[in-house]
């Protein structure tokens, strides 16, 4: 049982297995409460129940599909009018590995509404809160599809890039503000993310799958050494500064009053 300092409580959504059940108990393991938001009711409650006798915790669950209006709009919501909350995890999500051409339309088309949408939705309604407060926490669950859009489906890598660009922007806006953000970009996770991407994760070499356990844990260690973007499986933190440093000595030169001298105009 953990009766420990309350933290406040955490929102984690598609938290009814995998990497968002497994934010929900290390969150309690921390002193948060809970919110656990997903579709599947029977999950959230037996998760909900586990992790309550475990850990001492408050646990509510919402059933919500966040890839509807409906579903959307309710968690909304709540993070907006409970002053409690104080994380937000936004790990909800779906992939694809098929080519473009291969792929459904309107199965891109709910992708890129759970995805982005839905994840922008959300963070909006919490960040006025955190604001007043003046503390709090996002995590946002991206992708390396999201630096490295070349290794699954494009719609996917897009959704990924998205949400990596949107949480360095957030960070922006307020870091100044006493909120807290991070985007952890996972590689190849031991999730039924990959069933339903349509490549069975026994299909991938077992030297570049981690397990869910061990990606949330060195989420959470990078959210606790204060890093903006974690990428769980990277050797060097070094190696990402690099990455960044090189994009940003392009600032001052994406928007001039003429064009560059090789295009001759």
């Amino acid at each position: 049982m953990n009766q420990a300092s309350n933290k406040g409580t955490a929102v984690v959504t598609g938290a009814s297995t995998g990497i968002g059940a497994l934010y929900a108990e290390r969150l309690a393991e921390r002193g948060y409460d809970v919110i656990l938001v997903a579709r599947n009711r029977e999950r959230l409650d037996a998760l909900a129940a586990r992790l309550t006798d475990e850990t001492g915790r408050s646990f509510e669950v919402v059933t919500a599909d966040l890839g509807t209006t409906e579903g959307v709009r309710r968690v909304e919501d709540i993070l907006r009018t409970d002053s409690s909350i104080t994380m937000l995890v936004n790990n909800a999500g779906v992939g694809a590995t098929a080519t473009l051409a291969d792929s459904d339309a309107d199965k891109m088309d709910a992708m890129i509404s759970l995805n982005v949408v839905a994840l922008t939705r959300l963070t909006k309604a919490v960040v006025p809160g955190l604001i007043a407060r003046g503390t709090g926490t996002i995590v946002n669950i991206s992708s390396i599809v999201g630096v490295y859009p070349e290794l699954l489906n494009g719609v996917y890598g897009g959704t990924k890039a998205f949400v990596l660009a949107f949480t360095q922007s957030l960070h922006h806006e307020l870091k100044d503000k006493g909120v807290t953000v991070q985007a952890v970009l996972p590689g190849a996770t031991s999730t039924e993310f990959w069933d339903i991407a349509g490549t069975a994760v026994e299909h991938l070499p077992a030297s570049i799958v981690m397990s869910a356990s061990d990606m949330v844990n060195a989420a959470l260690a990078g959210l606790d050494q204060g890093e903006l973007i974690t990428i769980p499986s990277l050797p060097e933190q070094a190696d990402w500064n690099v990455y960044e440093a090189a994009r940003q000595t392009l600032a001052p030169n994406l928007s001039r009053d003429k064009p560059a001298a090789r295009y001759g105009v």
